[in-house]
């Protein structure tokens, strides 16, 4: 027996209340856990059936046939005395039916903060409500600073972030405890430097294990369009290549078929920023900058000793804003440090997001899809 609290049954479909919110540059449905089932595979088969995958296009879904909005969140009260609410962030495949809980999404924790308010989880506060979350992938805490005035979630503001058209009311969230997020070490594999295929390579993590590589050292300027990036398949087999071997250096494992680590190449700002990344998911090149990634770019880039040594100017202070150029514009990073070097503590991450719900109501899957074998 799967018991879904909400669920009802509409002819031959089971019919699950969700809302589709959009979450800094990505979007995806928002379920409540208690409406989803406890069975880890019967959960996976609904979320690939509600997003229609595997299926390049997601013609029988609600997914949008893009990394960024194939995914999902599962909201629930948390017991912890440091959080409000705990979610399970999936990431789901869009031409294969797997589902990966590995990776955290800080840019779809922007969209949970207010879901949870408005889901009866969060009691409003103020014209400002604060929601402590606890995302269960990485063990990370996150603090969103949501506008309620009136008593009520506002999503109209004059916060603009580059890859959203419009504008909103700013989220403020300030991700805690990220360092060591998957492998309990700033540094996994013990150095700053690791060459891996005749390429030097930073492995990092802060928020999202990485690779990072030097645009040069790859043999391209690092201010390529995300089509022509995605285009060069010499160049992301070579960079997949790095990246199973330094798993395993990491202590991640094999990661063939895996989404972390994920991978960014950095080079020199050109539009007045500090750096310029382009960040990997991990085999395409993202349209504009994850959350995480962005919070982990910054970090190495605060990092002497890493493969930024030359590349930039930025100096290592305690709390500075840390700007990211990406394909479609730019994002801003609050980084708090202590330390340098290999001494160096990242303490907290903070970003600027926007968020919107988009629809709420039941997505429908097949009845079966739930008692399949």
């Amino acid at each position: 027996m799967i018991d879904m609290k909400n669920t009802v049954i509409v002819n031959d479909q089971h019919a699950v209340p969700c809302v589709m919110m959009r979450g800094g540059t990505s979007k995806g449905p928002i379920f409540l856990a208690s409406d989803l089932p406890e069975d880890v595979a019967a959960r996976d088969r609904l979320l690939l059936a509600a997003m229609g995958s595997p299926d390049k296009r997601q013609i029988d879904g609600i997914g949008g046939a893009d990394t960024l909005t194939s995914k999902s969140c599962i909201v629930a009260p948390s017991s912890r005395p440091d959080a409000d609410v705990e979610f399970l962030f999936a990431q789901v495949a869009i031409d294969r039916a797997e589902v990966d809980v590995n990776p955290n999404c800080g840019n779809m924790t922007a969209a949970v903060a207010p879901f949870a308010i408005e889901a009866g989880l969060v009691p409003v506060t103020g014209d400002q409500t604060l929601v402590r979350i606890y995302n269960k992938n990485v063990g990370a805490l996150v603090d969103v600073l949501v506008a309620t005035p009136g008593g009520k979630v506002t999503y109209s503001g004059d916060a603009a972030i580059d890859g959203v058209p419009g504008t909103a009311s700013p989220l403020i969230l300030r991700f805690k405890d990220i360092m060591g997020s998957k492998t309990g070490r700033l540094l996994p594999t013990g150095k700053p430097i690791n060459y891996i295929d005749g390429l030097e390579v930073t492995c990092i993590d802060v928020a999202v294990p990485m690779v990072m590589f030097r645009a040069r050292d790859l043999g391209i300027t690092g201010n390529e369009t995300k089509a022509q990036l995605d285009g060069n398949a010499e160049l992301i087999a070579r960079m997949e290549a790095v990246r199973r071997k330094a798993s395993e250096l990491m202590g991640l494992g094999d990661c063939t078929g895996k989404v972390v680590p994920k991978m960014a190449i950095l080079s020199e700002p050109t539009k007045g920023g500090d750096i310029t990344s382009r960040y990997f998911v991990p085999h395409n090149c993202h349209a504009t900058h994850a959350v995480t990634g962005a919070i982990c770019v910054a970090s190495c880039a605060s990092l002497s000793g890493s493969i930024v040594d030359g590349m930039i100017s930025l100096k290592a202070l305690p709390q500075q804003w840390i700007q990211i150029e990406h394909p479609s514009g730019m994002i801003a990073v609050e980084l708090t440090i202590e330390g340098s070097g290999p001494n160096l503590s990242v303490i907290s991450g903070g970003v600027i997001r926007t968020a919107r719900r988009l629809f709420e109501g039941r997505v429908l899957v097949p009845e079966n899809i739930l008692t399949e074998v």
